[in-house]
């Protein structure tokens, strides 16, 4: 009997491994042949699944699009039903899991640099996934604004921690958060 865990899939290795390229070195790192060689495939092997670079970049993105919305769809459901509903899983997605989010946060950052750098239009599947969370933030039955600006700061959130530009300490997280959760609260 085999004990060992299963190897993944190689469309699988060829993905981890574009985006640890992009993370450790940067877009213009991102070949064929480094992802192949990072993956432990053959150049051929790449090829077969992913033809192209653009094929690599679009499989890389739908796998992306695919984890954000099973993640918000999962932190969805773990919110109380009610008004803000969605909202709240945005907040707990954002704050409730620092390690897992930077990881996370990390990963999306190397793919939507990679793809962007490209051709932005590979963003689309991704776009998709925001517009769907978008609505389901719009039907919140929260005061006009409230849903959007809990995503607006989340994303700011991710986009400060993306380029670098700042990070917020342990006592400002909880600030911001505590900032955002006051529009859940009813309007009186």
């Amino acid at each position: 009997m085999n004990d060992s865990p299963p190897l993944t899939d190689a469309r699988t290795r060829i993905l981890d491994a574009a985006e640890a390229i992009v993370q450790a070195r940067g877009v213009p790192a991102l070949t064929l042949e480094a992802a192949a060689r990072d993956a432990g495939v053959s150049k051929g092997g790449l090829l077969y699944h992913y033809a192209s670079k653009e094929a690599l970049l679009t499989g890389m993105l739908g796998r992306l699009a695919a984890t954000i919305s099973a993640d918000f769809d999962t932190t969805v459901a773990n919110q109380a039903e009610g008004p803000g509903r969605a909202a709240r899983a945005m907040l707990a997605w954002a704050f409730d899991e620092p390690s897992a989010a930077c990881a996370n946060q990390d990963r999306a950052a190397a793919v939507f640099l990679a793809a962007f750098h490209h051709d932005p239009a590979l963003l689309d599947p991704v776009r998709a996934v925001f517009a769907r969370m978008r609505a389901a933030l719009a039907a919140d039955a929260l005061p006009p604004g409230a849903a959007q600006a809990i995503m607006c700061a989340t994303d700011g959130l991710f986009m400060a921690h993306l380029f670098g530009l700042y990070s917020l300490n342990t006592e400002e997280l909880a600030e911001v958060r505590l900032a955002l959760e006051r529009l859940l609260e009813p309007v009186a």
